[in-house]
């Protein structure tokens, strides 16, 4: 039986290999010669390497043959609708759900966490993040609508981030760009960016090239933004309770 989700699989193993063997050499190195962990934590590790090479890989194939084609065609009948605008507030919902499942953005909220000794707590960070990238989708959509060009968006973006940074804390600026990095996982990169692509090409006058891409741009700065601006409503309650 040819079974069709399994289609292009061994290419998929083979690009996830490429992608942790090399991890796993530098680990032995530094084990051998470095670290000297016990032999119960090398199992643990080897053990987690392994799930995350099938974990890895089923992704990527369920990326392959559902995530992609499914947005794709989402973004072809929703820019074929004649009340597209719907795309706006869609985009915005559909930004929220990716980057509140995104495993990158969960981890990165829990080091924040951890690392801050719980003064910037997950959730906080993470409704920050998820709200921030909804806000940049809905700004994406609206742009495929409009047809504004990307710069419009981008420049003004980053000089207000480069005039937040004057007023932030050093912590906040960390986090804020890091955010900027795991917000562009592979749900918004697979899913949302197919629906905007799919859109653009049906939509008259508009060009999956120039219209369609630039949304991932988008995203990497609104969690920044966002951040930042977090980083600024915790420094004034600080500074109220030290006063």
């Amino acid at each position: 039986m040819n079974l069709v989700i399994l289609k292009g699989f061994p290419h998929v193993l083979l690009e996830v290999a490429l992608a942790l063997v090399p991890l796993l050499f530098f680990f032995l190195f530094f084990q051998i010669f470095f670290l000297k962990l016990p032999r119960a934590q090398i199992m643990n590790i080897l053990k987690g390497a392994f799930l995350a090479f099938w974990g890895l890989a089923f992704f990527l194939q369920g990326v392959q043959v559902g995530f992609f084609p499914v947005g794709e065609k989402m973004g072809i009948t929703l820019g074929a609708l004649s009340n597209n605008w719907i795309m706006v507030p869609i985009g915005f919902v559909l930004g929220f759900v990716a980057t509140f499942a995104e495993p990158a953005v969960r981890i990165l909220n829990l080091e924040v966490e951890r690392v801050s000794s719980g003064s910037i707590p997950q959730k906080v960070l993470l409704y920050t993040l998820s709200i921030g990238v909804a806000f940049s989708i809905a700004l994406s959509m609206l742009r495929i609508l409009t047809g504004w060009p990307l710069y419009y968006f981008i420049v003004p973006g980053y000089l207000a981030a480069l005039l937040l940074l004057r007023y932030s804390s050093p912590t906040f600026t960390a986090v804020a760009f890091d955010s900027g990095g795991v917000t562009t996982g592979p749900m918004t990169v697979t899913f949302i960016l197919a629906i905007a692509v799919g859109a653009a090409s049906v939509m008259e006058g508009r060009d999956p090239l120039l219209d369609g891409f630039g949304m991932i741009a988008m995203v990497a700065l609104a969690p920044i933004l966002s951040v930042l601006v977090l980083g600024l409503v915790f420094d004034r309650r600080r500074g109220k309770k030290d006063v």
